[in-house]
């Protein structure tokens, strides 16, 4: 009985979104929006206003698009800058829901202001949302509202959320580069062994001379191709695709690809500065927010990005819970550059370990930026001679028996 009065209640209190027009008491033809949980609410609401209603319709709530982390990071700016600017909580949520383009956005916000409406807590009404606000935003946002300094921390969040977002958008442009040339590369050579070999081949056979090996191995590849090209697109399609579904849903490919990442020449140094600047700077913006060391790890190892990282930050906050400095934690795991633990230890000493690894996440933000530019420039003339030799090896190999054929006459 207790289970289903307090459905009824959570059902009572479900609030929805009215359009309404009506006319005031000048006569005057008016409209806006009410949030109620029913039509005689607005109708009474808007009664005491002086307001005759002359049509209410709630608002349809659109399927929208994924919410992604980047909208995450929005909302939480323009949260903090509303309540910095003095606008009430509920209001904030009202004004950056509907300003909000994405329908799931705002149906997400609509639900958390319900929640925030009734009387929870702002971080309580977060967490019943574990796919967008993760452990680290809601310990962030439960620490501002204990200390009083909620707009302060949400705007030290989104500033974290937003440096975390360009992180990620630069890891992946320059990781994408390099991935769409081969996968275009592919595409090209697949079209020209299936539509253009295949009339070189019948020329070549009218001359009746025996054909040079590389011709004769390019017209080999492409009786394959076109023999099994469904097999070739299926294999390639469908192993990609379980593998990318394998990276994501099992641990231990993700622990594999994770470690073998890092030793990928060249890229792998990319992603372990932007691995090292996300972890220096989740810790720091934990710190600074007042979570205490052992409980911000918590945060921090999964917001690495990497199971390496992770796995090294579990180890650290094992030590650190048995009283070890963090300094000694971080150099024991044998993965954090000098300069880090050196900024560490200056920071436990000084007390500023907050500021001193924001330092560090400064610079290894610099760095990835740095490295992404010059990766730019550099893959640009790889990636031109890496086509020049596939193409032009192919286009070669079919013109070698018309040279040849050319020195005879």
């Amino acid at each position: 009985m207790a289970t289903v009065a307090s459905s009824r209640s959570q059902v009572t209190h479900k609030e929805f979104v009215f359009e309404w027009e009506g006319k005031d008491r000048n006569g005057k033809l008016v409209r806006g929006e009410l949030r109620a949980a029913g039509e005689n609410q607005v109708q009474a609401a808007l009664r005491r206003q002086g307001v005759l209603a002359s049509k209410i319709k709630k608002r349809r709530m659109r399927s929208g698009k994924a919410i992604k982390p980047k909208d995450i990071a929005i909302f939480t700016r323009q949260l903090a800058t509303m309540m910095k600017a003095g606008v009430p909580l509920l209001q904030s949520f009202d004004i950056v829901g509907r300003g909000n383009a994405n329908p799931s956005v705002a149906k997400l916000l609509n639900d958390i202001r319900s929640d925030v409406e009734t009387g929870t807590s702002l971080s309580a009404a977060f967490r019943k949302f574990p796919k967008y606000f993760d452990n680290l935003y809601c310990n962030l946002v439960e620490a501002g509202e204990a200390a009083g300094i909620l707009e302060d921390l949400l705007d030290r969040l989104a500033t974290y959320m937003e440096k975390t977002e360009a992180i990620k958008s630069k890891i992946k442009s320059a990781l994408m580069y390099p991935t769409s040339v081969v996968v275009v590369a592919f595409v090209v050579v697949a079209i020209i062994m299936i539509f253009v070999i295949p009339a070189f081949k019948q020329v070549f056979t009218s001359f009746g001379a025996d054909l040079p090996a590389p011709t004769l191995f390019v017209m080999a590849m492409s009786e394959f191709f076109v023999s099994y090209w469904w097999l070739i697109f299926g294999v390639l399609g469908g192993g990609i695709y379980f593998f990318l579904q394998a990276w994501k849903r099992n641990e231990r490919v993700q622990k594999v690809m994770d470690r073998l990442l890092l030793r990928i020449p060249v890229f792998g140094t990319l992603i372990e500065k932007s691995c090292i600047a996300r972890w220096t700077r989740t810790l720091a913006t934990m710190f600074a927010a007042g979570v205490p060391l052992v409980e911000a790890l918590d945060s921090v190892g999964g917001a690495s990005g990497n199971s390496v990282y992770g796995d090294a930050t579990a180890k650290i906050q094992q030590e650190v819970s048995t009283g070890t400095s963090l300094t000694t934690a971080m150099t024991n795991v044998n993965l954090f550059p000098s300069m880090v633990i050196q900024m560490t230890a200056i920071g436990e000493e000084s007390g500023s370990i907050d500021h001193m690894l924001g330092k560090a996440a400064d610079f290894y933000e610099s760095e990835v930026d740095d490295m992404v530019a010059g990766l730019s420039s550099l893959m640009e003339p790889i990636i031109i001679v890496f086509l020049g030799v596939i193409i032009g090896g192919i286009v070669v190999s079919m013109y070698l028996p018309i040279f040849k054929l050319g020195q005879v006459v």
